[in-house]
C-alpha cells in the first residue's frame, strides 16, 4: 500500500498531468473482463487522483472509431482506451478523418490493457523497465507524460488505412487469424494452431519493396526506376485519392520517387512489419523499434527447416530471433507488398493482418462474411508519418 501511494503522490504532483479523459472500454474484447478491470483497478485511481471523466463502452466494431469522429475534443485533455490494441487503432483511423485532424491527432491517447492484444502498453512500460500491469499503465496515464508516436498509412488505390502496431502476412498472419475457430481453447488456440502451421507449413509467392533507412542499403536488390516496377505513392495512387476523400488526413505528402527501392523475392514463410517493438504481452518481433523513429521494422522470413523454425519462434518472446541466420531485419521509410499464392497451390491465397484484423484475403483461406477493407492480390503500401500522433508514457 505505502508503494502504491507513493506512485500516485508522483503521479498527482507532476505538472501538466491530465484533468478530464474521455475514457472508451470494449466490453467484448480479449477475456471480455475490461468492464471489471475499469471499475476494479481503474476508476479507483482516476478518482484517488482528481480526474474527471466521461466513460463510453463500445457496443459493436468501429463503433470507437465513431465515436473519434464525433467527440467533442475540446472538452477533454485525452482519449483513453481499456482494451486491446484494435480499439486504439480505431480511434486513431477516427481522428484522422475528422475535418480538424491535424489538431485532433495532437489529443494525447492512453491505453491500459484489457484486451487479447496488448503490445501498445507492454512497448510503454517495457521502455522504462516497468513492470507490465494496469495500474502502472494508469499512473503513465495520470501522471501525464507523453511522446510522440508514429502513424503508418495502409494504402491500395482508393482505400487507406491507419496502423500504429503492426501488418504481417504468412505465418503469423495465419495463426492469429485462422486459430479463430478455436477460441474456446483460450489463448492455447495459439499455441496448438502454430503447431498445426509447422507440419504444414506454408510459404508464399510474392514481393516486397522497399525504401531502407540509413545503414539498410544493402537488404535486398535494387529497382531500376525505368523498370517495369513504379514504386512511388504519390504518382500512383495519392493524386487519385486526393480527388475522393475531401475531409481527412491524406496521408504523407512525400514522394518516393527520387530514393533508391529495393526489392526481396519469395517464397516468403513470413513477413512482419512493426511500429513497436511487442505485438502483445509475450511476443516482441522487433525489439529494435522506436515510437517515432519514422521507420517500420521489417522482419522476414524467407526460408527455414522445421527444426530451426520452432526454435526461432521460441526466441520471439525476447526478441533474439533477429540473430538468426533464416531472419531478416531492417527498417524502412516506405513498403510495398505484393502477395502471391501459396507455392505449389496456385489455387489459394493468404491473408494480411493489420493491427489485428484481416485487411485482405486470398482465395481459399476461410468462410468469412464480413466484407476485406483490400483486395488480395493488387500491391499494398506503407508510408510512415513520424511523430504524427500522441500517447500518454511513463517518461
Amino acid at each position: 500500500m505505502g508503494l502504491w501511494c507513493e506512485k500516485l503522490r508522483v503521479c498527482i504532483d507532476s505538472l501538466g498531468r491530465p484533468k478530464r479523459l474521455f475514457i472508451i472500454v470494449n466490453p467484448y474484447g480479449g477475456k471480455k473482463c475490461a468492464r471489471k478491470i475499469f471499475h476494479n483497478e481503474v476508476k479507483p485511481l482516476l478518482v484517488a487522483a482528481d480526474i474527471q471523466f466521461t466513460l463510453q463502452e463500445t457496443e459493436y466494431q468501429l463503433h470507437a472509431k465513431e465515436i473519434a469522429i464525433s467527440l467533442d475534443i475540446l472538452k477533454y485533455d485525452g482519449i483513453i482506451c481499456v482494451s486491446g490494441d484494435g480499439v486504439l487503432v480505431e480511434v486513431v483511423n477516427g481522428l484522422l478523418q475528422r475535418e480538424d485532424w491535424a489538431t485532433a491527432i495532437k489529443l494525447p491517447l492512453g491505453i491500459v490493457p484489457a484486451g487479447t492484444g496488448n503490445g501498445m502498453a507492454k512497448s510503454l512500460l517495457d521502455e522504462v523497465n516497468d513492470s507490465y500491469s494496469v495500474s502502472n499503465a494508469v499512473f503513465a496515464i495520470i501522471r501525464g507524460h507523453k511522446r510522440p508516436l508514429d502513424v503508418a498509412t495502409v494504402l491500395q488505390e482508393r482505400i487507406r488505412f491507419f496502423s500504429v502496431l503492426m501488418l504481417t502476412w504468412g505465418l503469423v498472419a495465419d495463426i492469429d487469424i485462422e486459430s479463430e475457430k478455436y477460441r474456446w481453447m483460450g489463448s492455447a488456440r495459439l499455441d496448438f494452431y502454430c503447431l498445426m502451421r509447422l507440419v504444414n507449413l506454408r510459404r508464399y509467392l510474392g514481393q516486397v519493396s522497399f525504401v531502407p533507412a540509413p545503414g539498410y542499403e544493402t537488404f535486398g536488390q535494387p529497382i531500376l526506376q525505368n523498370g517495369n516496377c513504379n514504386c512511388d505513392l504519390e504518382t500512383q495512387d495519392q493524386g487519385r485519392l486526393d480527388k475522393i476523400v475531401q475531409d481527412g488526413y491524406q496521408g504523407p505528402s512525400t514522394s518516393f520517387e527520387t530514393h533508391e527501392w529495393r526489392s526481396i523475392d519469395g517464397p516468403f514463410i513470413s513477413v512482419w512489419l512493426h511500429n513497436v517493438p511487442w505485438a502483445s504481452a509475450d511476443i516482441m518481433p522487433a525489439p529494435a523499434a522506436k515510437f517515432a523513429d519514422g521507420y517500420l521494422d521489417l522482419v522476414i522470413i524467407r526460408d527455414c527447416p522445421r527444426a530451426s523454425l520452432i526454435s526461432l519462434l521460441m526466441k520471439f518472446s525476447d526478441g533474439t530471433h533477429v540473430k538468426s541466420p533464416y531472419v531478416m531485419y531492417l527498417k524502412v521509410k516506405a513498403f510495398r507488398l505484393e502477395p502471391g499464392s501459396r507455392a505449389g497451390n496456385p489455387k489459394k491465397g493468404g491473408i494480411i493482418d493489420s493491427d489485428g484484423e484481416v485487411i485482405a484475403r486470398g482465395k481459399g483461406t476461410y468462410n468469412c462474411q464480413q466484407v476485406d477493407l483490400m483486395a488480395y492480390g493488387p500491391p499494398i503500401y506503407m508510408t510512415v508519418d513520424q511523430g504524427l500522433a500522441t500517447i500518454f508514457s511513463p517518461i
